[in-house]
């Protein structure tokens, strides 16, 4: 069965920040093909990825990519596929660089942003656009967020019992 959700790294120095995004997904009971595929040193590779990932059956691609962070856009560029940025951290500007590359896309070529390092929510959110399709992901995802707002009221009458 092929995965619903790919993610794509820039280089394979992204894997600490998808691997949220992976963890979430398998939690959910999705499991994604997670790739290394540059849109500067493998456009080619990047091309072919978007051009097939509908007909191998990929319904949402989360890119992972640092500096210029141009991996998202170049895969929106060739699918229609819902595509969610995932902006890297980096060392000069402490990832407003990869932020501000991912977000700034030009109009017709939109791809979804979650904040620097936020792999979980571009699973998460990767996990929702799935919903709309999977009755079964969208009832996982409700009994999740009753979950956290669950830990928070009780976290709030902890905190009340304390003061």
């Amino acid at each position: 069965m092929a995965a619903k959700v790919a993610i794509l790294m820039g280089s394979k120095s992204d894997l600490p920040v998808v691997k949220p995004a992976v963890a979430v997904l398998e939690k959910f009971g999705e499991k994604p093909e997670v790739r290394v595929i540059s849109a500067h040193r493998t456009p080619a590779d990047a091309h072919a990825f978007a051009a097939g990932a509908k007909e191998r059956g990929t319904e949402v691609i989360i890119c992972a990519a640092g500096k210029a962070a141009h991996l998202g856009g170049v895969i929106a560029a060739y699918t229609t596929l819902p595509v969610i940025g995932l902006p890297v951290k980096t060392d000069m500007m402490g990832g407003l660089d990869s932020l501000l590359s991912i977000v700034q896309m030009p109009s017709g070529i939109p791809v979804a942003t979650v904040g620097v390092n936020g792999g979980e929510n571009a699973g998460l959110l990767a996990l929702q656009i799935l919903g709309l399709k999977y009755p079964a992901i969208a009832e996982k995802l409700a009994a999740y967020k009753r979950e956290m707002a669950e830990k928070i009221a009780a976290d709030d009458a902890a905190l009340q019992q304390e003061l």
